[in-house]
Formats: structure tokens, C-alpha cells, sequence
């Protein structure tokens, strides 16, 4: 008798089991074919094994920490021109390059930029050989981001987005309803969208923690010395001249356009205090 409530016990139980997993809903479906959505934990990568089981692996790094380090420079220099062109040789030595660079004015009132990146290992032995290019420098400001833990978390997130893509590829190839496979389509161009931007953040921070910037500012010597001339100049003074003589030229035709375009008024004005003065010598 004991043994028949038993029984029926354990009949009981697995019939009640079974009927829970049959009414349990689908969740993560694709339209009626019963496709389910891929599942992905959203802190961790899926590491798929040799039978195409998922197990989740939390990410872990023992690269070194990626540093961005920039610098800022202010130079007085004798030849802002020179400089420039001794800056970006020195990029290149240290096997770097010339980002970007330009000059405005002249003479006294030259002005140079240029930015040039470096290999990170380097940045110290360019900032000091940009100094030695200088009369003085007047300022220099250097800063430094730790981008490490923005780098791993952007590992995570791709692992994860490409996981995800393998598995929408797999149903993919399973799917025959038209509605399914359009939707998986348009799930697998926001995860491919997704994928090209992640890689192309841990590009732009492998670049520039491996290459650093620097960026200098260029104004020459004389720029910097007092207004009074500390001595007798001939070319300075000639060149005082010419612009003086070219100043005198300009406000001259600007004179003579001027009488040029007004010579109805004046030229009447003028005609008739001539014709009144011959009439008065005519009449005395």
C-alpha cells in the first residue's frame, strides 16, 4: 500500500512538471517559425566552444595601461619659418609625422602653428628638442588620460556585438518564413552598425595613446624686444620710408578720385566765381 502512494507521488509531480514546460511562452521569438532571439549577457562575451555551446566569460586584461598624453608649447623663436621646418624633421626622426600646420603675416608679424604627433615613448625627448629650437619658451603645458578602462569596456561591448552577430548569422540559415529572415536583416545591420563604431573608438584610442600630440606655437624674436629701437637701422628706416611714400600715393588718388567724381559740383561752383570776377574787372 505504501509503495502505490509513492507511486502515484512521483506520477503526479511529472505530470504537473510537464504541463508547466508546456504552457511556459516562448520568450525571444522570431514571428511563427519559433526562432528564438539570440541572448547575450550584457557585462560579458560569449566564448563559444567546439559543440557551439555559449558559456559566459567575464573580460580580463593584462595589456599595459593606455595613456593619451598632449602638449602645448609657446615659443619665441628667430625664424618662425626655420622652426617650423625643424619641428616637423624632428617629428619624423623620432618617427612621427606632421599633423597639421600654418603661417600668417609677416615679418614682425609672423605667427606659426604646428601639431605634430609622436611615438608616446618619445614625447619627452621631443618636447626637449623643441626647446632647443627656441630663444625662450614662454609657455608649456602638458596633460595626461588614462583611457584603460574606456579601451577594456569597448573590448566587452564588441566581443559581445560580434557574438551576437555569429548567432544571428546561424538563424539566418535556419529561418524559411520571409518575415523572419527580414527581420533578422534588420537586426544584423544595427549590430554590424554597432561593431564599426565600437572598433572605430578603440582605434582613435590605440592611435593616440601610441602617438602622441603635440602642438606649438611659433612668433618670432624681435616681436618680443622693446618698442624703442636700440639703435640706428637703415634697412628698418628705408622700410618706414616705403610704406610712408605708398601711405602719401594711396590718400593721393584717393584725393583725385574724389575731385574726379565730384567735378560737376565743383567745377560749376568754380565757373561762376571766375565768370563773376571777369565781370567785375570788365565793368570797373
Amino acid at each position: 500500500m505504501k509503495r502505490l502512494i509513492i507511486g502515484l507521488a512521483l506520477v503526479t509531480v511529472l505530470l504537473v512538471s510537464a504541463a508547466c514546460a508546456s504552457q511556459a511562452p516562448e520568450e525571444g521569438t522570431l514571428g511563427g517559425g519559433g526562432i528564438p532571439f539570440p541572448q547575450v549577457a550584457p557585462d560579458s562575451f560569449l566564448d563559444w566552444d567546439d559543440k557551439g555551446e555559449g558559456t559566459v566569460v567575464l573580460v580580463t586584461t593584462d595589456n599595459e595601461r593606455m595613456i593619451v598624453r598632449n602638449g602645448d608649447m609657446s615659443l619665441v623663436v628667430e625664424d618662425v619659418t626655420e622652426a617650423m621646418e625643424a619641428i616637423g624633421q624632428l617629428a619624423g626622426g623620432f618617427g612621427g609625422y606632421v599633423v597639421s600646420s600654418s603661417v600668417n603675416g609677416e615679418e614682425e608679424d609672423m605667427r606659426g602653428w604646428i601639431s605634430i604627433r609622436v611615438p608616446d615613448e618619445s614625447f619627452e625627448q621631443a618636447l626637449s628638442g623643441i626647446r632647443e629650437l627656441a630663444v625662450r619658451v614662454e609657455e608649456e603645458n602638458t596633460n595626461s588620460q588614462d583611457v584603460t578602462e574606456e579601451y577594456i569596456d569597448l573590448e566587452a561591448r564588441l566581443s559581445n556585438a560580434e557574438a551576437t552577430e555569429q548567432q544571428y548569422l546561424a538563424l539566418l540559415d535556419k529561418a524559411e518564413d520571409v518575415d523572419d529572415i527580414l527581420r533578422i536583416y534588420d537586426y544584423l545591420s544595427r549590430v554590424r552598425q554597432e561593431i564599426e563604431q565600437i572598433k572605430g573608438r578603440m582605434q582613435y584610442l590605440e592611435r593616440t595613446s601610441s602617438m602622441s600630440l603635440i602642438s606649438v606655437y611659433l612668433r618670432p624674436e624681435f616681436s618680443a624686444q622693446s618698442t624703442v629701437p636700440a639703435g640706428w637701422n637703415v634697412l628698418q628706416i628705408f622700410k618706414s620710408a616705403a610704406r610712408g611714400l605708398v601711405i602719401t600715393g594711396q590718400v593721393l588718388g584717393t584725393i583725385a578720385i574724389w575731385l574726379l567724381i565730384f567735378i560737376p559740383i565743383w567745377g560749376t561752383v568754380l565757373g561762376i566765381i571766375l565768370w563773376r570776377r571777369h565781370k567785375r574787372r570788365m565793368g570797373g
